[in-house]
Order: structure tokens, then sequence, then C-alpha cells
């Protein structure tokens, strides 16, 4: 068990981020409502590319989170990695004692701009490269995930708990399948149709899609990004990961190897397989690759 430093008390830092959190919530909202009704989205979109927006939401988010963790905690030993400093190539803190947080201000940028609920804000405080604490904030839904290391809660701005249900076994085509709904390729789109989902759900946020999977919408999720283009970071599953983990599911690669972060570009490349169920992970993960295989849908090399 990974304990936070002895400077720290994980009670203190658990409310803290609460407090961060729904403070994210109500700036998300703000613009949320700003963009769902206002006639010049423009002037609140930073850049126009459609590949990786940025809005002014995902900047205000990032700069309040930041100065929080720095005013609260002015002599940690902690780096800090966001999404949004990288894309502006600017202060991109890295420390040696192995503890970073690792932010995504607004996941799901296409989903908030084109005015769905499907974004929410990631934060997640890594130790030796693997997610220890993780909060995934899904504002519109007025939820707030939140892992300790060992457990996770959904809380609601009123402090009310959501049940979070024990996942039940299911066969591959007994489960709901939660797929992106702005990053497809064909080659995920081969392999969704050769499982034979119960059901396919299109969404966006990669958080947004681990809650559904703990919350018992969905059961599996997966993402397959082609060699030489776009792919998920470090940001995208940081939070996600801890608290699936927490909740008793798992996030691997396709052989079942966890996945580690601070590699080349914070890139998360080739397939990534999310289930409900850590016992009956590596099963799926072993259909899933045995589907590719038989049907030649994507080179793997093992």
């Amino acid at each position: 068990m990974v304990k936070i430093p002895i400077s720290f008390d994980i009670h203190n830092l658990i409310d803290d981020l609460r407090n961060i959190s729904w403070e994210a919530a109500d700036i998300l909202l703000y613009y949320s409502k700003i963009l769902k009704y206002s006639e010049s989205k423009d002037k609140f979109i930073k850049t126009k590319g459609n590949q990786d927006p940025v809005t002014l939401a995902d900047l205000k988010v990032n700069e309040m989170i930041i100065g929080r963790i720095n005013e609260k905690y002015k002599n940690s030993n902690w780096g800090i990695l966001s999404e949004e400093n990288v894309k502006l190539k600017t202060d991109i803190s890295f420390t040696q004692s192995g503890w970073q947080w690792i932010i995504d201000p607004l996941d799901g940028t296409k989903d908030f701009i084109q005015g769905t609920d499907n974004y929410a804000m990631h934060l997640a405080l890594n130790y030796n490269q693997k997610p220890f604490i993780g909060v995934v904030l899904i504002p519109e839904k007025d939820e707030l995930w939140i892992s300790d290391g060992e457990k996770v809660k959904c809380e609601k701005r009123n402090g009310s708990l959501e049940k979070i249900l024990k996942p039940k076994y299911k066969s591959l085509n007994e489960m709901t399948f939660v797929s992106s709904k702005n990053h497809r390729n064909k080659y995920l789109d081969d392999l969704v149709e050769k499982i034979n989902f119960k059901k396919v759900i299109l969404m966006g946020s990669i958080g947004c899609k681990i809650a559904s999977i703990i919350r018992g919408d969905s059961d599996m999720y997966i993402s397959l990004s082609l060699p030489g283009q776009s792919c998920p970071k470090d940001w995208d599953f940081a939070a996600p990961e801890a608290i699936l983990k927490a909740a008793g599911g798992a996030i691997t690669n396709l052989d079942n190897m966890e996945l580690t972060y601070n590699k080349k570009n914070f890139e998360q490349r080739g397939i990534i397989i999310a289930t409900n169920n850590r016992e009956t992970h590596e099963s799926t993960c072993n259909q899933v690759k045995e589907l590719i295989r038989k049907f030649n849908l994507f080179p793997i090399n093992s």
C-alpha cells in the first residue's frame, strides 16, 4: 500500500480535492451555459483546430487547480503535469520524489463545445508513474468520483453518496460497450462488430466512460489508437484508472499489462481495455485478442 508523504494527512488532502473539484464545477457549468446559448462561441474557443480544441473553460480551470495546489501545499515535493501546460509548452513541473499531479481540466472538450453533458475534469496524484489518488468530476451529472487509493466514492454536491453496485460476470456478447463519439476509426468499429456486444453507447470523455462502467450503465471500453495518429495521453487515463481500480475494475493494454505513465510525449498508444471486473479482466483481454487474430483486424505483436 502506497502511503502519502508523512507531512500530509490524506483526509485533509481529499477534503481539499473535493473543494477544488466543486470550484471547477462552477467554472465549467458557467462556460457550458454560455456555449449552449451564446451566438458568439468563437470568443470562448481559444484554438480553432478540430483535432485538439481548447476553450477558455480549459484554461480557467487549469489555472485555478494549479493555483490551489501550489497555495495549499507550498512546501510539497511533487510535480505537476497538465494537458493545457503541455499544449502551451509552459510550466511542466517534474520532481525526483515520485509524486506527480496529472491534470486534465476539461476532458471531452469537443463534447463541451457541442453542448453535450459528457465532459469531465480529471485530477490524479501519481506515485512512481502509477495512479494513487484519482478524482473525476462530471458537472452536468452532479457527480464527483473520488478514490483515496483504496476505495472509491461517488458524491453529490449536497454530500450524499451514490450507491456503487458490484459487477456481475457477463460474456462479451452480454456486455454493453461504451465507445468514443468523436474519436473513432474503422479498426475499432470492425472489432466492435465482430464482438457483437449487446449494446453500444457513444459518449465523449474517458472519465465519463469509466464512470458509466462503475455506475453499471456499461461494462467495457476499448481505446484503439493507430500508428502515426493521435492517441490518448496520461491525463486522459490517470484519474479514470484510479477510480476504476478502486471500484474493482481494471485498465490495461491488450496483454493485461498495467499502464505506465510519463512515457515519451505522455502517450498511451495501442489497444487499451477497461472493464468493470478485475477478476475476469485478463480473460476478457484474451478473448478480444483472439478475435483480432482470427479476423486479422489489427496488427498485434504477440
